[in-house]
């Protein structure tokens, strides 16, 4: 997942506070923020920043920028795209500062320290948002240069990021009167405060809701890794004896997937599925309706029907029904598909004597018992092969250099925001420094739940000086124990995959300008890149370059490597179904006209019954803890990009498939996507590296839905 905090972001967020904000007297010698950084490649001083240091740095740098701001509102000159377009894509280094690293530690360190700060910062960001885009003074300059383009000589790439703008102050409210403008700031700012409730409710459900085990016969089935974890946690609950869980993601699919106990499988499968749904004070029943409410009425406000009308407006699929078809186009098929995977599951639970017919919760173990059954291996069989250093450093660091001429050097003294983190010096073939990347990969009570990527700094060229980017990848990998290291299952070792996939494209950005560099693209082509790259995982050459077993060092067997391969379609309706289902959810829910205490429960079910959801799938996030739709705007009416970005994807590999490690399919590859940016329309860039436009058939050839 691409979390959409960029640059350009951090700049609207921050951009003319009220002209009556206090200053406070800060010294730059006492706030990090407020000093140039002095580590190699400005890497921010995470060991001298306190959380003291942010709203003073925040005022600051909004006293910084609003003196740049009015610069280019007061500049004499007729507007041109060096001083206003430009002049604005490069304003607020101090506010960029403060915003990378707190976007980066609000959902990595999420300490309650962390959680409270972020609770008055969040809708400031919001309201300062509001504040940039609806300066009329400010958008007429851009204006300005926007309908003269042609008559100032501007590029095609000078015009794509001044289109940019303009269009973001348009859906931004700029075109608003002022009293509607008053009514979009009270909606935004409403709207940040709610959505961060949400994201809370969603991480004390999953911390705090424990599943006791005090019988040692009821964790027949799952790992000693899985085992030690639940025994460590229970005595950290002050529980020596016992075991706990949570419905954290490596532990709710290891108990799902492997508990030979029905009971605890239930229970894991219930406590999850009720994530933020209990009737108690962290339901997200309310703030699910307010949030919709909010998000119409802004929608209507901006002269739109729907929010789906507004959210799909400026991306790829442009309209909700181009959205809804590529996923029906997927949908039909990846049911049928699942109707004969329960079948193969069922008979072989009544072979085995289950006598039962079988339910949500048995969906994940049977079909791992299907599957090591038909291709003789196991999650179990593959972990020891699947080290998480290996996997970084001889997976992940291989195909970028093998495809990219990059290096990966850890820099053990640089900076740290968290003592997990690792740290990389990345250069290209010739040696140049290209970008820091961080990596972050164990759960931990403090970090959001999942795994994404992001830029602490994004790269920009503005009056001589050559910023390169710092790049993170944050996950929630298997940790070690004190008797193993950690060991991956095929799903994180994608994950991985995915994640770097992000990664490569924010370091490798070429483009001239931030706020169209690297991953600051439409938000249905942005997953692209981190989906393709999960395809080299399972590469011949490069499995068995980083699958090799922790103990001995001894190459995954190629008997076990073609059992992957074999497995690579297997239950592939199911996970489809899960995909397609979340994100049909998510258009039905922002299609709505008005929305006022709906029954969460009961809209789901009129979802399902409407598309023939399959009993045994679930969506992949019920309603209650769906973070990507509800705990921001960025993927509201667009978790579907995930399966646009899949479509692109499938069609992309297609051109690699016969020689991935072929250096000129991926120079194109690098030129026109990774590097490229946003420096012309997405579709555009696609066809000038595929030679055609996509289409959803090479999607169902490759999960074998067709």
């Amino acid at each position: 997942m691409k979390r959409i905090v960029s640059f350009a972001v951090i700049i609207a967020c921050f951009t003319l506070l009220a002209s009556g904000a206090k200053k406070k007297n800060v010294k730059a010698n006492e706030n990090p923020f407020m000093a140039p950084y002095t580590a190699k490649y400005e890497i921010p001083p995470f060991e001298k920043i306190k959380l003291s240091h942010y709203m003073p740095a925040l005022e600051a740098g909004i006293a910084q920028q609003n003196k740049e701001i009015a610069d280019i509102v007061n500049n004499p000159a007729a507007p041109n795209f060096e001083n206003t377009v430009l002049a604005l894509d490069n304003s607020g280094d101090i506010l960029a500062k403060v915003g990378g690293v707190f976007f980066a530690l609000s959902e990595s360190d999420a300490t309650p320290e962390m959680q409270e700060l972020a609770e008055k910062l969040s809708p400031m960001f919001t309201a300062q948002s509001d504040a940039m885009y609806m300066n009329l003074d400010l958008f007429k300059r851009i204006k300005a240069v926007y309908d003269n383009a042609d008559a100032l000589g501007l590029d095609k790439v000078q015009k794509r990021l001044t289109e940019k703008y303009y269009k973001r102050f348009v859906r931004n409210g700029a075109l608003l009167s002022p009293a509607l403008q008053d009514t979009l700031k009270a909606i935004n700012t409403r709207l940040a405060t709610v959505q961060l409730n949400f994201g809370n409710n969603v991480m004390h459900e999953i911390a705090n809701n424990i599943i006791w085990v005090d019988n040692a016969a009821d964790l027949k089935g799952l790992s000693q890794a899985t085992i030690d974890d639940a025994a460590a946690l229970a005595a950290t609950k002050g529980q020596p004896g016992k075991w706990a869980f949570t419905a954290s993601a490596a532990t709710r699919l290891a108990v799902l997937g492997s508990a030979d106990s029905r009971e605890l499988r239930r229970k894991m499968y219930e406590t999850y599925t009720m994530t933020a749904s209990r009737g108690n004070e962290w339901d997200n029943s309310k703030n699910i309706n307010e949030i919709l409410q909010l998000r119409q009425r802004k929608a209507k406000l901006l002269g739109f029907d729907t929010f789906a009308d507004y959210a799909v407006d400026p991306v790829m699929a442009k309209t909700v029904n181009a959205a809804e078809d590529l996923l029906l186009q997927i949908w039909w098929p990846a049911i049928k598909k699942v109707d004969e995977e329960v079948a193969d599951m069922q008979k072989y639970a009544d072979a085995h004597g289950a006598n039962f017919k079988l339910a949500p919760w048995d969906y994940y173990y049977y079909a791992a018992k299907v599957k090591a059954e038909r291709y003789s291996f196991s999650d179990d069989d593959v972990r020891p092969y699947f080290e998480l250093n290996s996997v970084v450093k001889n997976g992940l660091f291989y195909i970028a250099n093998k495809l990219y001429g990059l290096t990966f050097t850890e820099m053990k003294d640089a900076p740290k925001y968290n003592p997990e983190v690792t740290v990389y010096d990345v250069k290209d073939a010739k040696g140049k420094h290209v970008a820091v990347f961080m990596t972050d990969y164990f759960p931990r009570a403090t970090k959001a739940q999942g795994a994404w990527m992001n830029e602490m700094l994004t790269e920009y060229n503005y009056n001589g000086k050559s910023v390169r980017p710092i790049i993170y990848n944050v996950g929630s990998f298997t940790p070690p124990t004190k008797n193993t290291p950690s060991l991956l299952t095929l799903d994180e070792v994608e994950t991985a995959f995915h994640e770097f996939g992000h990664a490569l494209h924010g370091m490798l950005t070429t483009a001239p300008f931030r706020g169209i560099a690297g991953t600051n693209v439409d938000r249905d082509i942005v997953e692209m890149p981190s989906q393709l790259n999960e395809h080299w995982a399972y590469v011949p050459e490069v499995l068995k370059n980083y699958a090799r077993h922790y103990k001995t060092g001894e190459v995954i067997p190629q008997e076990l490597v073609d059992k992957i391969l074999a497995s690579g379609k297997f239950n592939q309706g199911f996970m489809t179904t899960e995909l397609v289902g979340a994100a049909l959810l998510d258009i039905e829910w922002h299609k709505l006209d008005w929305c006022s205490n709906i029954d969460v429960k009961g809209f789901e079910n009129y979802v399902s019954k409407k598309l023939k959801k399959p009993a045994l799938v679930e969506y992949r996030y019920r309603s209650p803890y769906f973070k990507h739709i509800f705990d921001s705007d960025q993927y509201a009416t667009g978790y579907y990009t995930y399966l646009w970005a899949q479509v692109l994807e499938a069609d992309a590999w297609e051109r690699f498939a016969n020689d991935p490690l072929n250096v000129n399919t991926a120079n194109d590859y690098r030129k026109y996507i990774l590097e490229a940016g946003d420096t012309d329309d997405a579709m555009t860039l696609y066809k000038l590296f595929r030679g055609k436009e996509p289409n959803a058939d090479a999607l169902l050839r490759f999960r074998g839905l067709k």
